[in-house]
This record gives structure tokens, sequence and C-alpha cells, in this order.
């Protein structure tokens, strides 16, 4: 498994309120034996740390957070009770034959039994709630005959994997049917662009072999996830890694680099940092929007559609920088814009930006509105530039795998001189190269370059 897979497979969620509740049966048990406020001490909460810590271990030894691991009743109460005894039995003879602490055995019981309860319902908890009701669960094709998928649909509802699938794709054209499938193998490339797909499942059998690697070579320019059933084939530099759903085993390749994990750390980064944005900036954002009243007719907010993540179309909001009907003078425009491409428009003078606009589209205020967007989930503090439709219309496939990622409010291109580049390929090469290098000290490094681009009023268009 590659350094960017590491983890792929695992359910982080449950790990995560695993230790939540952990903590809750802590502060529980000390309310029932009424401790007051001694159970707070440094001894007591090490208890709860040590005894978490091992729980944890033994849970990834039995693949309980593995997220293929089939969800059989009576086999998790096995798994969650085998690591509570490990767990228990490590704790108490560190506690009392190791380390003689000196703690109130009435608290450190209480916890016991509390936690068990708690981590056991937990894991239901996790299962029938939190993974069904608010999982972002990848949109998904199916490629091969519909009949011989029902098998791995059942190993796909038993295991905790994450899974929207949108249709199913026949391979050979004389079995096509409207009603079993939504398309055919060979409009792959249109069926992604319409459903905004994620991921792809390939399915083959001896009978009806076919050659993938076209498909492969499309979807990895395009950054759309492919996981392939029983075969393997070239994908060039894309990363790859196996598991298994059932007796299934599963080569997967991708070109984005984000796994389970990361995606979860940069989506809290993103809620910490629009709300403190939002927070921050409520006082200029409120009199950005009373000088645009006052300067000229039409709403405060500018909302346009864009193009997001894989095709999502979600609504883009910044402050209102021009003329109402600008986007009908934009075509008019066109014959004056200054990228070296038709799939972006930018023009220094823009006749249609007002005068308050010209001052807030130059000291960035325009953005502001955005960070509500990365709070809803449309969008990232960091990422690509997010697409028009038009643009996208024009799109080529290699251009596609730019929007493998959720678009953000600045990225690569803003950083590296934004003004001075006009070559649209030029624009795509730092996108892709921001998804190929992503970590949290490049989003860190490259937020604190557009502060300062901010400051020193450089780049902005």
């Amino acid at each position: 498994m590659g350094r960017f897979n590491r983890g792929a497979s695992t359910n982080l969620v449950y790990i995560v309120f695993d230790c939540v509740f952990g903590m809750i049966s802590f502060f529980l048990a000390g309310l029932f034996t009424s401790m007051g406020t001694s159970f707070l001490q440094r001894r007591y909460f090490l208890i709860c740390v040590a005894f978490m810590a091992i729980y944890v271990l033994a849970n990834k030894e039995s693949r309980l957070y593995n997220v293929t691991t089939f969800f059989y009743v009576d086999r998790i109460i096995k798994r969650v009770s085998k690591s509570f005894l490990i767990s228990a039995s490590v704790s108490s003879t560190l506690l009392f034959y190791v380390g003689r602490a000196r703690i109130d055995k009435h608290f450190y019981v209480t916890y016991l039994v509390v936690s068990y309860l708690f981590l056991l319902g937990n894991a239901f908890y996790v299962r029938y709630v939190l993974m069904k009701r608010f999982g972002n669960a990848p949109r998904t094709l199916i490629i091969g005959n519909r009949s011989r998928f029902h098998k791995f649909e059942r190993f796909v509802r038993q295991s905790n994997l994450e899974m929207e699938i949108v249709g199913y794709v026949c391979i050979n054209g004389d079995d096509y049917d409207a009603e079993e499938y939504i398309g055919k193998l060979d409009a792959l490339e249109e069926l992604i662009h319409i459903h905004a797909i994620d991921q792809v499942y390939i399915m083959q059998r001896r009978s009806n072999q076919i050659d993938i690697q076209p498909y492969l070579n499309m979807c990895m320019e395009m950054g759309v996830t492919v996981r392939i059933i029983m075969n393997a084939f070239r994908a060039g530099a894309a990363q790859t890694y196996v598991s298994s759903v059932g007796t299934y085993p599963i080569l997967t390749y991708h070109t984005v680099s984000l796994n389970a994990t990361e995606r979860l750390l940069k989506r809290i980064i993103d809620i910490l940092g629009s709300t403190i944005g939002i927070i921050a900036f409520s006082p200029i954002m409120l009199i950005t929007a009373i000088l645009i009243r006052l300067d000229s007719k039409g709403p405060v907010i500018f909302k346009q559609e864009r193009v997001g993540q894989n095709g999502r179309h979600f609504y883009m909001y910044k402050f209102r920088s021009m003329c109402i009907d600008a986007e009908k003078k934009k075509e008019a425009l066109m014959e004056h814009n200054e990228m070296d491409s038709q799939f972006m428009f930018k023009m220094q003078d823009d006749p249609r930006i007002t005068r308050i606009g010209r001052f807030i589209r130059k000291t960035s205020i325009d953005e502001l509105p955005q960070f509500f967007n990365v709070l809803r989930g449309d969008m990232s503090l960091v990422g690509t530039r997010p697409p028009t439709l038009d643009e996208v219309e024009l799109y080529e496939r290699v251009h596609w795998r730019r929007m493998s990622i959720k678009p953000g409010i600045t990225g690569m291109w803003q950083v590296s001189g934004r003004s001075s580049i006009t070559d649209f390929d030029e624009i795509v090469e730092l996108d892709t190269q921001y998804i190929d290098r992503w970590n949290v000290l490049l989003d860190i490094q490259i937020l604190l370059k557009t502060v300062l681009q901010v400051f020193c009023r450089k780049g902005a268009c």
C-alpha cells in the first residue's frame, strides 16, 4: 500500500466516536460515584486514556474498524467484548499490580461497566445512524452484467463501505436494457459528467473480457477513482492498493491522494477556518454590503452557478462587484479576454466593474462570502478555482482532473502570480500539482501566501 493509501480502509468516524464515548463514560462514572471533582485528578484521567488507547489498538487488530468488515450482530458483540476484556485486563494489571495506583475501586468498576455499555452501543450507533445518515458516500457507477452483482451488493450492504450506486453501465451493447442500465460503456465519459461520478467499479468475467485500459486511462485523466474486481491493469503513475469486499478482491487505482483520514482533517480545517473567517470579517462584510447598496442598483450578493468536485453544481457567493447585466455583456467582451484560451475569462479594465467593485476586487473583499460556501461543504479553503458551466462545456478530458477535489477560495494558481499566468494549461498543471502534493502543511503555506498577497495587493484581479 502506497503512502497515499494508509488508512484508506479504516473507519475513522468509528474510532473518533469510540474515544468520545470513552470520555463520556469517564465523566458519568465520576457523577455516579458521587466523588465530586476528585475524579478529575490526573491519575484518574490517565486511566481513561490508557484504557481507550489499548481498546482502540485491540479493535484495529481484530479489523473492527475496517470498512469492509461484515456487520453481523453476534460477531460485532464478540469482537467488542474481546477488545474490552483485553483493555480491562491490561489496564487493571498496570494499575493494581505494577503501578499499585491508589484510586477509588468503586469508580474504576463503574467506569468499566459504563464504558462497555457505551462502546458496545457505539458500534451500532455508528453503523445505523452516523454512517447511514451523515455519511458522504461516493457516487458510484458499476460496469458489468448487473445480474452478477447481486452477491457483491449484499456484501456492500453488510459492510460499512460507503457507496451511493448511481447506476449500472452495460459492457455489451447488444445486452443493453434501459430499465437495467443507465448507459453503455462507450458513453462512460458522458455518464461521468452527467451524474457527477466519484468512482467506478468494473467487474469482468471470462465470457465478456474487454480492454479496460482506455477507460482506466480516461478515468485517471479525469481524477475519477477506478476499482477493478479480480483483474489488474496498468495505470501509469496512478496510486494503487488492494482491499476486499467479502470474497471479492478489489484492486483500486486513483490519482487523488487524500485518503479518508486526510479528507476528514481537511474538512475540520475548513469548518474551523470558515467559522473564524465569518466571525472575524463580519464587520467588513456588513460595511461592504452597505456600500454596494449605495453604489449601484442590484443585489448585494452575486450568486453564480459553478461546477465543483467531479461535476457537482453549486451556487458560489461573492459580493457583487459588477453591474447587474454583467453576464449578458460578457460575450461582447470575449475578444478582449487576456487569457490565452477560451476556458477562462479575464480582463484587467473590465467596464462591467462598479466603482466599489473595483476596490473590493483589488482587496479580495469580494471573496469573503465564499466562507459560507466552505462552511456548507461546497468549497474548501484551499483547492482549485471553481469553473463556470460554460467553461466546463469547453473542457477536454485532461482538464477534468482539476475538478477531482473540492474547489477552493484560494489555491496554487492564486499564490503563483494569478495576474501573470494566462496559459490555461499552466493553470491546470498547477492544480494537478496541488492534488498530487496535498498535505496539511501545503494548505497552511498556501493560506499564508494568500494573506500576504492580499495585504500586499499583489496579483488580485
